[in-house]
């Protein structure tokens, strides 16, 4: 929104998309937006739309992050850490990448692989 606002300041003073993408990421570094979202907002400013908003789009919210899932992959998780996502998905009914965002982004946790070891030495490895 913040970056919006400052394509359409650019805009009105007559900068051009390519002069006002180079500010933008000398500003915003690699949070800069696309230069393509720049050229679409000049496009849009010149045909007469003002707004900085977001446009209401269709489609379905999202519902599936939310706390009551969250705690429910939570306590799957405490219950049996060896679940795969897919299993997990599939109990919970919510797609995959949600369950790979929960575990990921809310829960904070990573799937670590550690080295193989056998169940009995071999007498060369006592």
């Amino acid at each position: 929104m913040e970056q919006r606002v400052n394509v359409k300041f650019c805009f009105k003073l007559g900068k051009t998309a390519t002069e006002t993408h180079e500010m933008l990421v000398n500003v915003y570094g690699v949070e800069a937006v696309s230069k393509k979202c720049v050229f679409e907002g000049f496009k849009c400013f010149r045909d007469g739309k003002e707004d900085v908003e977001d446009e209401p789009r269709s489609g379905r919210p999202p519902t599936s992050t939310t706390p009551d899932n969250i705690e429910r992959v939570r306590r799957m998780l405490a219950d049996d850490r060896r679940l795969s996502l897919r299993m997990i998905a599939e109990e919970l009914k919510i797609i995959l990448d949600i369950v790979s965002n929960i575990i990921h982004e809310h829960l904070q946790k990573r799937k670590i692989f550690g080295p193989f070891v056998p169940n009995k030495l071999s007498d060369e490895q006592k």
